[in-house]
């Protein structure tokens, strides 16, 4: 029997692909699921940009044929006006933006650009999941850089080997950070790891799919706003989170045409690039910004206020993230020397609670759960009474929160 490359043979199952099994299974026994385990967002895609999209697609059927690889000329356009509005940042839509079908799709043909068999790429763990199997299948190898609390979440630029450095081609960052929710908040930071990727020769994947969900008055930046970064960086985004746009499957990559070159150039010849109709629908939403995310975050901090509360009232330790549309979380002492993964097979299967565990995401997620807000608030509170009672909690009461339709 034909077998597939020995790349594909050799990952595990899609750890997330399990919670999801067990999602369907506990649908099946009646079980009532609350699906907090994906990045999956449940509010609605802006009316605007459903009907400029269906306007699209009935009225001007040029915009069926198809389309260019690296995007069209408007929605590069809007893209290079949106990131100058946004970041003050100047980029030539021609040459410096390219549409992706999703970020994901743009890192994992970004590893395959650039990587040779057995480059290194410097990979944070825990980390978004294509920033590590992207490099294997491109048959790279992941040096891993362990993030957590006690470096703040960064990656820890002193204790990568020489020998590591000196093979690296690629690093990935991402800030504000999926799983972690971490946040920078001191640029001098990126300017070390500028410093670092110039020194070594190494392009750095700045995925910034979460810039627009921020709370409390953190801004996010970009990392061409760090002297030098523009020559080091690609940075990617995503229409995913901000505006509710996860199944239309569209982002971009920017940066000088040098770097980008290379990831246009692998499009080119793997993809026809992203239907012209879903172009034009994420140039209407461009120009929702910025009050449609304002609305948007401020969904996500009254979600995130609650749930943190809530778990923190049954005895978890959740500090508030300061950005993205998650809370990761420590599961509870009792529940610790069972690992991540088993407890996420508990909980759903005993309370139907679907949650990401943290070993997913990497060995240094272990122990932790990933909570993605991802459905209106009346349900949190019912995931908090489940909870209560799986954890066997006595003497503490549940406030119903605010009752809204979202």
């Amino acid at each position: 029997m034909v077998k597939p490359i020995n790349q594909l043979q050799n990952l595990p199952p899609y750890i997330f692909g399990r919670i999801k099994t067990l999602a369907l299974e506990a649908r099946a026994r009646k079980l009532d699921v609350i699906d907090l385990s994906m990045g999956n967002p449940d509010l609605p895609t802006p009316p605007e940009v459903i009907e400029r999209m269906l306007d699209t697609v009935q009225n001007h059927h040029a915009t069926h044929r198809y389309p260019q690889a690296k995007g069209m000329p408007k929605f590069r356009k809007a893209v290079a006006d949106w990131m100058k509005k946004r970041f003050n940042v100047t980029l030539d839509p021609e040459k410096e933006v390219c549409s992706l079908v999703g970020s994901k799709e743009g890192i994992a043909n970004l590893c395959s650009a650039y990587l040779e068999p057995g480059d290194y790429a410097l990979v944070p763990t825990p980390c978004y999941p294509v920033h590590f199997f992207g490099v294997i299948l491109a048959q790279g190898k992941p040096y891993l850089m362990p993030i957590n609390e006690k470096n703040n979440y960064l990656p820890e630029l002193d204790k990568i080997p020489e020998e590591v450095a000196q093979k690296a081609k690629i690093m990935f960052l991402n800030y504000p950070n999926n799983p972690t929710c971490a946040v920078i908040e001191d640029p001098a930071y990126l300017k070390d790891v500028v410093a670092f990727a110039k020194k070594y020769d190494i392009l750095v994947c700045y995925d910034n799919a979460y810039s627009e969900i921020a709370f409390d008055g953190y801004v996010p930046d970009s990392f061409f706003n760090i002297p030098g970064g523009w020559d080091v960086g690609l940075e990617f985004h995503s229409f995913s989170k901000s505006y509710n746009m996860a199944g239309w499957r569209l982002g971009w990559a920017c940066g000088n045409q040098k770097l980008l070159g290379p990831l246009e150039k692998i499009k080119s010849y793997k993809d026809y690039g992203v239907p012209t109709f879903i172009q034009l629908a994420g140039v209407r939403a461009l120009d929702l910004w910025p009050d449609f995310v304002k609305d948007l975050s401020a969904t996500y901090q009254r979600r995130r206020d609650y749930l943190c509360d809530g778990l923190n009232r049954l005895g978890w330790k959740v500090a508030k993230p300061k950005a993205t549309m998650y809370l990761w979380a420590r599961i509870p002492e009792a529940f610790q020397s069972m690992g991540s993964l088993k407890f996420c097979e508990k909980l759903i299967s005993e309370t139907g609670i679907a949650v990401s565990p943290g070993i997913g995401f990497g060995d240094e997620g272990e122990g932790y759960v990933r909570f993605a807000l991802v459905t209106r608030d009346s349900r949190l509170y019912d995931l908090l009474l489940r909870l209560k009672k799986f954890q066997g909690v006595t003497g503490v009461s549940i406030p119903k929160g605010v009752k809204t339709s979202s």
